[in-house]
């Protein structure tokens, strides 16, 4: 049986507000309710139709009564965000994350109408070092737990999440890892860091980035919300690209930046508001991360429709950004370094 009336938390967002929209243009749901604690944009707000925005901060106990009330009876927490706003944005983002995700799932404990949870996590559970290894499956743990930020946040959601279905086995719960979002439409950190002109990475690293397009995100909260797919599954996209590559693909200048001047830069790029970098983004940027998608599509059911390698080039191509290389020497450079690499094999 599918679900019949459906809350989203973070509908002011670009991912909770178009997930509301694709329910609210689901005939078989007869009711969506998009909860957040600013309302959307207008046009945002236009897109999402029939779903009705619910002004509420989940970090209050009085989400309890709005679940009751609607006899909500799948709930779809999309709100975990990396995206800090504001002066006190890391205390707010991690409240919103920890105390909203709390207060969220006690809410969800004492509704007897409640039968299914999907979560919003994010492949930063697992950390960013030197002692990685190649591939992240479901199963693994991280070689360095992450000690602050986003990552740490997610480790602690995650926790409490496992708790909630220990208490309540009657209610399936869908956990979806996701790895750095981007996409044309949406905007994080990372597509702000691509953006910049000149880009700063750490002299003497090259992190292998996996990316899922956000069109594929909205997919997959989708699936999980419309059909019985309980677990725990990483979500990217196919293949991988060097940041280096990345840079490149975008028409930037890489700046790097000795280890030592790292912690400064941060604060220079904050300062300015032009990228806000937390520590577990700083090791992202890095070691980087790649997870195994076996699960996501033998058992979920879903293969992302872009490669990491098509997400990243319809970022560029729909933000329009205006390359300070020409394509074609990025692209000639490349087929050279191949050329030389393969000569001395």
């Amino acid at each position: 049986m599918g679900p019949r009336v459906v809350l989203v938390t973070g509908c002011s967002r670009y991912l909770g507000g178009h997930l509301a929209a694709r329910f609210a243009a689901n005939p078989d749901i007869e009711r969506v309710l998009g909860v957040d604690t600013e309302p959307p944009s207008r046009d945002l707000l236009r897109r999402m139709g029939r779903a009705e925005f619910v002004r509420a901060d989940i970090r209050n106990p009085l989400i309890a009564k709005v679940i009751a009330t609607a006899h909500v009876d799948t709930v779809v927490h999309a709100s975990v965000t990396a995206n800090p706003a504001g002066p006190a944005g890391r205390t707010v983002m991690k409240e919103m994350n920890v105390i909203g995700t709390m207060q969220l799932l006690a809410a969800c404990q004492k509704s007897p109408h409640v039968r299914k949870l999907v979560v919003k996590s994010t492949s930063a559970v697992y950390g960013s070092s030197s002692r990685d290894p190649a591939v992240f499956t479901e199963d693994m743990g991280p070689k360095d737990l992450p000690s602050s930020g986003y990552a740490k946040d997610a480790v602690e959601v995650e926790g409490y999440v496992r708790g909630f279905a220990r208490r309540r086995p009657d209610v399936d719960v869908t956990a979806l890892r996701f790895t750095n979002f981007i996409g044309p439409r949406i905007d994080t950190v990372l597509t702000r860091y691509f953006a910049l002109p000149v880009v700063p990475t750490v002299m003497g690293y090259d992190a292998r980035v996996q990316l899922l397009h956000s069109e594929d995100a909205l997919a997959v909260l989708e699936r999980a919300t419309l059909h019985d797919l309980p677990g725990v599954y990483n979500v990217g996209g196919d293949g991988v690209l060097m940041l280096s590559q990345a840079i490149r693909r975008a028409g930037r200048i890489a700046l790097p930046v000795p280890s030592a001047a790292v912690p400064t830069m941060g604060r220079f790029f904050r300062g300015a508001r032009l990228v806000d970098f937390s520590p577990d983004q700083m090791r992202f940027l890095n070691w980087g991360r790649v997870v195994d998608t076996t699960l996501l599509k033998e058992e979920f059911g879903f293969t992302p429709r872009w490669t990491t390698q098509q997400a990243f080039d319809d970022y560029v191509s729909g933000r329009a950004l205006r390359p300070l290389i020409d394509p074609e020497l990025v692209t000639s450079v490349e087929r050279g370094v191949l050329d030389l690499a393969a000569r001395f094999r």
